[in-house]
C-alpha cells in the first residue's frame, strides 16, 4: 500500500512490517538534523498539537538513550490528561545525513513496554539543495501486525500533525 498526502505533504508506504514515510522541508539539511538532535528543539514540535513533550534523559551518542513523556494538555480533546512515554536508544548517528535508534513504549521508569509495538527506525536527511531537505523516516516492526497496531492507533495522524509542527519551527528558525 502506498499513499500521497498532498494537504499534508507526506508520503508513506506499508510493506510487510516496515513502513516508510517522507516528507520534503524548506530547510537546509544541517537545521533539519538538529531538529532531531537538540532536545531544545525537540520540546518545541516532537508531539502532536495540544500536547507537550517532556525530556527526562538526553544522550544523542551511539549507544544513547532518550527518555521523553508526550501529555495532552488540550482540554478540548478526548486525550487530555493523558501520558504517552517512550525511549529510544541511539545505535548510529552520521552528521547530518542519518540517525538509527530503536523506539518503544516505555513507563515514568524508563522501562520498556514490552507489550506495546517497538521499532527500529532510520533518519535520513536528505539534500535536495541549498534550503531543502527530504526526511525518509523508515520504521522496521517485529512483525506486521506490530505494525497494524501502530497504524491502528494513529500513528500516520499524529507523525502527520508533529510534522506540521516541526515544518512550522524550521521556518521560525530560518
Amino acid at each position: 500500500m502506498a499513499a500521497q498526502n498532498g494537504m499534508d505533504k507526506m508520503f508513506y508506504r506499508v510493506e510487510g512490517r516496515e513502513l516508510t514515510l517522507e516528507r520534503t522541508f524548506q530547510a537546509p539539511r544541517s537545521l533539519v538534523f538538529q531538529a532531531f538532535s537538540n532536545p531544545e528543539h525537540l520540546k518545541r514540535w516532537f508531539s502532536p498539537s495540544g500536547w507537550t513533550l517532556s525530556i527526562f534523559n538526553f544522550e544523542f551518542r551511539p549507544g544513547g538513550t532518550w527518555h521523553y513523556c508526550m501529555k495532552c494538555t488540550d482540554e478540548s480533546q478526548p486525550y487530555y490528561g493523558n501520558e504517552s512515554w517512550g525511549k529510544a536508544i541511539y545505535h548510529e548517528i552520521a552528521e547530518p545525513e542519518r540517525i538509527v535508534y530503536s523506539d518503544a513504549f516505555s513507563d515514568a521508569e524508563g522501562s520498556v513496554n514490552e507489550e506495546m509495538p517497538a521499532a527500529m527506525i532510520t533518519l535520513t536527511f536528505v539534500e535536495e539543495g541549498d534550503k531543502t531537505t527530504k526526511l525518509v523516516n523508515h520504521a522496521q516492526y517485529l512483525s506486521a501486525d506490530a505494525l497494524q497496531a501502530v497504524l491502528d492507533m494513529g500513528m500516520l495522524q499524529g507523525v502527520t500533525d508533529t510534522w506540521n509542527r516541526l515544518e512550522e519551527m524550521l521556518a521560525e528558525l530560518q
